[in-house]
């Protein structure tokens, strides 16, 4: 019984952050773990744009 309870909760996390990467992708992030990533300016570059050195197309 208790190996099913942990493995309920982490496919219950597992599933929760794949629908979260899904919906953020639709939202068109283009970094996820990038605290600014709706923010940047379309440049990324360290003068220019989100600063934050996720992988933006310039």
């Amino acid at each position: 019984m208790e190996d099913f309870i942990i493995i309920a909760v982490l496919l219950l996390v597992i599933g929760a952050a794949v629908i979260y990467i899904i919906r953020a992708k639709k939202r068109g992030v283009k970094c996820i773990g990038c605290p600014a990533a709706g923010n940047c300016a379309g440049k990324c570059s360290e003068q220019a744009g989100c600063g934050c050195g996720c992988h933006c197309e310039e």
